[in-house]
C-alpha cells in the first residue's frame, strides 16, 4: 500500500515538474558546454553555462597532460587555480565574476599552504568559499577546487 502511494506521488511530482509554466526541452539547450580536453573521454564537461552564470567542474592541479604537478599541495593549488581559469576564459569569465567557490582537501592540515596559494591569486573582493577535507581525490590529488561564476549585465 505504501508502495502504490509512492509511486502515484512520483509519478505527480514529474507531471508537476514537466508542466512548470515556461519550462520547455528549450532549456536544456541554452546550456553551453566548455569541454578543455575532450579526447580524455571524461562523462562530464569542465564548465557549462547557463544564463550569464558559469558551473566550473572540480579542477585538479594537473597538467597539460593530465599528470599532478610536483610540489604538493601548494603547487596543485596554484594549478588547479590555473585550470579554472582557462575554463573562465573559455567562456568569456574572468577571476572576477567568481561568486562561489568549493575547495576539496585530501587533509585539512595542509588547509594553510593551501590558503596561501589560494589568497595570493583570487582577487578581491574573494568568493564565498566552503573549504572541506575528502576521503580521497582522484588520481591521488592533494586538492581540487570547483567554482560558480556569474557574468554581471
Amino acid at each position: 500500500m505504501q508502495t502504490s502511494c509512492w509511486k502515484k506521488s512520483a509519478v505527480l511530482l514529474v507531471l508537476g515538474v514537466a508542466t512548470i509554466p515556461g519550462w520547455s526541452s528549450a532549456h536544456a539547450q541554452q546550456h553551453k558546454a566548455i569541454n578543455l580536453s575532450p579526447q580524455r573521454g571524461l562523462p562530464f564537461s569542465d564548465g557549462v553555462i547557463a544564463g550569464n552564470t558559469l558551473y566550473v567542474a572540480g579542477q585538479e592541479g594537473t597538467d597539460a597532460s593530465d599528470k599532478l604537478v610536483a610540489g604538493g599541495v601548494a603547487a596543485q593549488t596554484k594549478q588547479a587555480l590555473e585550470n579554472i581559469e582557462k575554463v573562465l576564459k573559455a567562456g568569456g569569465f574572468e577571476f572576477k565574476d567568481i561568486v562561489s567557490v568549493t575547495v576539496y582537501l585530501a587533509d585539512i592540515n595542509e588547509f594553510g599552504q593551501m590558503n596561501s596559494v589560494y589568497k595570493s591569486i583570487l582577487p578581491d573582493p574573494k568568493p564565498a568559499r566552503a573549504t572541506i577535507q575528502a576521503a580521497a581525490l582522484v588520481n591521488g590529488a592533494r586538492v581540487e577546487i570547483s567554482a560558480i561564476a556569474v557574468k554581471q549585465k
